[in-house]
């Protein structure tokens, strides 16, 4: 049926669509929808279909009758599995690590987390050998690779990643061959136009042939680029590396998909099927003259949890119901028990000319081969579950011998350069000529270890795993030059909210235990422990609390690295005192590594607040005994302030 005449509905039936065969004499008029189902975010049911469907000819039916190409998910790899038994790579995004990463607003420099680069180079190899194929059978166009991620911050960590060689495939990592589009995009190069037309350096002389495309015709040139991937003699072409926020439009049927990345949450079956459908257009239907079949034709894919299970339920009792919660809110008449902090994105620190790090300080990392995937298998996904008799093997060793130490030296101590270069006072060339030395001592010390001693004794397995960990590496080392050589810390605020208050909790519920609040912004605290709900009851009465509010649900978060990870702490309870301190407590049962690393954080963070000066005093403790050592902490920190004061 020709496009033109194609109707793709997604909500109910309108009295137009109804009258329309009437007005126009027509017999019938039939609807046509890839996803006839009401979008609500569960599972699809019989039920969920749209109330004019007479028949469906689904996914599973499509793909079974090869009019699509055929999906093929991660089913397993030889690095540790999830909770549910499944491969780490088969949606990536829910991994714990890399969900707090790529929620956060980093910067476009930031190295992705290991896990997800460990899938690009999977994927990377897989299209290398599909692109080789394709060359080899004379195609003029390449393989393309979709990433869908979930902010613009990712998409931009996505594209930086793929430029400066993190991802080192360098045949998939051509600037001009990768179409990177979100909201950002055009707005960033309108910024730099702006900015060359304020510095009087737009040459208006239309025979220059340096007349910069303006925000409309850069914006239809991306959009010609979109529409034509894979299309031979248009302007997409040779567009081998797609890098988006959204879904991209509807419609959107590059034929030419042959590897999707997701780095999004997938709430329901029916966002998973919008996602791998931009991979599922067939390049050709030739037929193979010896089974009368069309020609299997695969889409790989990691990251987005494709199934399409049938419904699983029953007609059995009813649940029980569920227990009665708790309305969780800023109480408007308790403003005066309001507190603000400062909202920082980051710590940038001042460091000193001359680099130091004593080894013997630094803790070591160990590296664990079967934390990476060295070696993932795809399954074809027939009849809504992978068929695991039809195996692809993805390996990544033999890619691995061109990881020479050398080079891993070098892209280590780049990665750190960039991290370290904005807050450099000195020459670039000094600092690059440091960091290389300080990489180098730590790489070939034994701060750096890999296990079990299997990868660590065989040099080519063990560059392998630091090649796959690099992100780990570069955290590690950074941090130990950051807490060595610092001259001062600056705080870095968000732009869009610098200050957050308890009263932008929204409201919320839960079935935890929790009791109301005297002396508190929130009208309950919720307890997780008998220690914090001991600490609470001191807080709502001790006559040196002028107001306090249990971190849950306030957004009150401090970025720390531990074994080389970017991770969130949330310290239980902020405390203002009578002499306006505001106090950070946290209240432990017991004490971890962890937990020290975590209040390392914690102490930088106030020392960056306190210095900046603007946001009144601030300090920190931990409680391991309450309610005695609260009741002496409050007075400590108390007549500190005042001294101070």
């Amino acid at each position: 049926m020709d496009r033109g005449v194609r109707t793709r509905l997604r909500g109910t039936r309108t009295e137009a669509q109804r009258r329309f065969p009437r007005a126009r004499g027509l017999l019938a008029a039939y609807d046509f929808s890839a996803t006839p189902f009401v979008p609500s975010g569960k599972k699809s049911t019989e039920e969920g279909l749209f109330q004019w469907i007479v028949s469906d000819f689904g996914l599973n039916d499509a793909i079974e009758s090869g009019l699509v190409k055929t999906p093929r998910v991660v089913v397993r790899d030889d690095s540790i599995l999830t909770p549910e038994l499944r491969s780490r790579l088969y949606h990536i995004y829910m991994d714990e690590e890399v969900k707090t990463d790529l929620n956060r607003k980093a910067q476009e420099h930031e190295s992705l987390p290991d896990l997800v680069i460990n899938g690009y180079y999977l994927l990377g190899k897989d299209w290398l050998e599909t692109a080789k194929g394709w060359k080899a059978r004379g195609h003029q166009v390449p393989p393309v690779l979709i990433s869908v991620a979930n902010r613009t911050e990712t998409a931009a960590r996505i594209k930086h990643a793929f430029d400066r060689g993190h991802v080192r495939i360098k045949e998939l990592a051509n600037p001009e061959r990768t179409l990177h589009i979100d909201s950002k995009v055009l707005d960033k190069a309108e910024a730099q136009e702006d900015a060359v037309a304020l510095a009087g350096e737009n040459d208006d002389d239309e025979d220059s042939g340096s007349r910069k495309l303006t925000r409309q015709e850069q914006a239809e040139l991306l959009r010609q680029m979109v529409g034509t991937v894979g299309q031979e003699g248009k302007p997409g072409a040779q567009i081998q590396n797609v890098i988006s926020v959204g879904m991209l439009s509807e419609g959107w049927d590059a034929k030419t998909v042959t590897h999707i990345m997701g780095l999004r949450a997938f709430s329901s079956q029916l966002l998973c099927e919008q996602v791998v459908g931009r991979g599922l257009r067939r390049t050709s239907y030739d037929v193979n003259e010896k089974d009368g079949l069309f020609e299997p034709e695969y889409v790989n894919i990691f990251g987005i949890p494709f199934t399409f299970l049938p419904h699983e339920g029953g007609d059995g009792p009813p649940p029980p119901p569920p227990p009665p919660k708790t309305r969780i809110e800023a109480l408007p008449e308790r403003k005066e028990y309001e507190i603000t902090w400062p909202n920082v994105l980051r710590i940038e620190h001042v460091f000193t000319p001359q680099l130091a790090v004593d080894l013997e300080r630094v803790e070591p990392l160990v590296l664990k081969a079967f934390d990476v995937a060295k070696v993932a298998e795809l399954a074809p996904v027939v009849d809504g579950k992978p068929d695991v008799t039809r195996l692809r093997t993805i390996d990544l060793e033999p890619l691995a011998r061109e990881f020479r130490m050398q080079r891993i030296v070098f892209e280590t101590a780049r990665d750190v350069f960039e991290r370290m270069k904005p807050t450099w006072k000195g020459t670039p060339e000094i600092l690059l000529a440091q960091v290389i030395r300080i990489v180098e001592r730590v790489l070939n010390s034994d701060r750096v270890r890999v296990e079990p001693a299997l990868f660590a004794q065989d040099q080519l397995r063990r560059r392998l795993v630091l090649t796959l960990s690099m992100n780990k590496i570069v955290t590690h080392i950074w941090e130990a030059i950051r807490f060595g050589s610092t001259e001062r810390r600056e705080p870095v605020f968000d732009s869009e909210r610098p200050i957050r208050t308890t009263g932008d909790l929204r409201p919320w519920y839960t079935g935890r235990p929790c009791e109301p609040t005297e002396r508190s912004h929130i009208s309950h605290c919720v307890y997780d422990s008998t220690w914090e709900a001991t600490a609470a009851h001191v807080l709502d009465r001790s006559p040196l609390v002028e107001a306090w509010a249990k971190n849950d649900h306030l957004g009150f978060d401090i970025l720390y690295l531990w074994k080389g990870v970017v991770r969130k702490y949330r310290p239980d309870y902020l405390v203002r005192l009578v002499d306006g301190t505001t106090l950070v407590l946290e209240v432990k049962g017991q004490d971890t590594d962890r937990d020290k690393t975590k209040r390392r954080f914690l102490d930088e963070w106030v020392q960056a607040v306190n210095e900046h000066g603007g946001f009144g005093r601030w300090a920190w403790d931990v409680s391991f005994d309450p309610p005695g050592d609260v009741v002496a902490m409050l007075e400590k920190h108390t007549q500190k302030a005042e001294v101070r004061g």
